[in-house]
């Protein structure tokens, strides 16, 4: 007889309420060393267990390690796709990016394309449709079938996007799961319980599978003359909690042509390109392959848009007609791209 009393943990959670609830009610697992919800060993027997897990390799350099679910975001247009590809190709061949290290053997990649158009994709990947790059085999691509209708079963089509995901997965041996992108599988991310439910399927598929993941999102409207910060990703505050890893693109206003990338957070090493150590990049298409070029590296600050008072009155203009227009200063920020704190100083002057 099974009697295992299961306590679900809400997203806001009160722990002084979860605490009466595992003395009222019996919670127990038959693994051992398990105490209901947590399995409790000591620092030792940890270690021992980890000894025998493999040490997780680079699949984009630091920024990406296996087992990882490592979110990419940047605003609109500046490559996140591109990259994603990339990488997508540098995993399922074994060859690294230029300037990019890669340590893990080719694996395979499922790429869900929630983006673009086959027609859209062949155009970034062959010379006018004609003279095709030729994707490796381990290189496999998905985007929702527009046919498809909610089968019985399934409540809601999240509900049925989840399992077609996980059938996708074991179906071709799946290892590296590129999603592109985020706001495709939830409408609202920034909503902390949306954004707590989407990282729970994603961890579990990763524990499940042994899957490392990427997960591409945008950011909202941002002040460009401040540095990318964890702050800059749509529902940061449960996505950056719940991810591994995260790193961003951002665009140099010294040269439009330029991205760079900025890691923004790492589990599995210490934070190596900062705000005074960004790749910089180049958007490239040789012959048939649309990609990223590394060119060298610099600091953020050489890249960021420079403020005149020119600018700086514009802004307060903006801000006080969006305030007459009976626009909150929540809204204020978010339009404009500048912080609370700004928008009520701004309107103050």
């Amino acid at each position: 007889m099974d009697n295992t009393v299961t306590v679900s943990i809400p997203p806001n959670i009160d722990f002084n309420d979860l605490l009466q609830r595992v003395d009222t009610q019996t919670v127990y697992s038959n693994t051992e060393g398990s105490n209901g919800l947590f399995t409790v060993k000591t620092g030792n027997e940890w270690i021992e267990q980890a000894k025998v897990r493999p040490i997780p390799l680079k699949l984009f350099d630091v920024l990406f390690h296996e087992g990882e679910i490592c979110i990419l975001f940047a605003d609109t247009n500046l490559g996140k796709s591109i990259l994603a590809v990339q990488i997508g190709i540098s995993i399922s061949t074994g060859v690294a990016i230029g300037g990019f290290e890669l340590e893990a053997p080719k694996q395979k990649v499922l790429y869900f394309d929630f983006e673009l158009s086959d027609k859209q994709f062949e155009a970034r990947y062959s010379e006018q449709f004609d003279n095709h790059y030729i994707f490796d085999n381990n290189f496999y691509r998905a985007e929702i079938n527009p046919d498809a209708v909610l089968p019985e079963g399934f409540s809601t089509f999240e509900d049925f996007l989840s399992y077609s995901l996980e059938r996708a997965i074991v179906e071709r041996g799946i290892k590296v799961l590129i999603i592109d992108n985020l706001t495709y599988l939830k409408n609202e991310t920034e909503k902390a319980k949306d954004a707590l439910h989407l990282m729970k399927q994603l961890k579990a598929l990763k524990s499940k599978y042994g899957l490392s993941v990427l997960v591409l999102a945008h950011t909202p409207k941002r002040d460009l003359s401040k540095p990318i910060t964890r702050n800059d990703l749509s529902g940061s505050k449960m996505l950056i909690n719940f991810c591994d890893s995260a790193f961003a693109i951002g665009e140099s206003h010294s040269d439009k042509s330029i991205r760079y990338i900025k890691q923004i957070k790492a589990r599995s090493t210490e934070l190596v390109y900062d705000a005074e150590n960004v790749p910089l990049l180049q958007i490239h298409k040789a012959s048939n392959l649309l990609q990223f070029e590394f060119l060298t590296f610099g600091t953020e600050r050489e890249h960021l848009k420079q403020i005149t008072e020119k600018d700086r009155e514009s802004i307060i203009e903006k801000a006080k007609e969006l305030s007459r227009l009976g626009k909150s200063q929540r809204l204020i920020s978010t339009e404009l791209g500048i912080s609370l704190g700004a928008v009520n100083k701004y309107l103050k002057t």
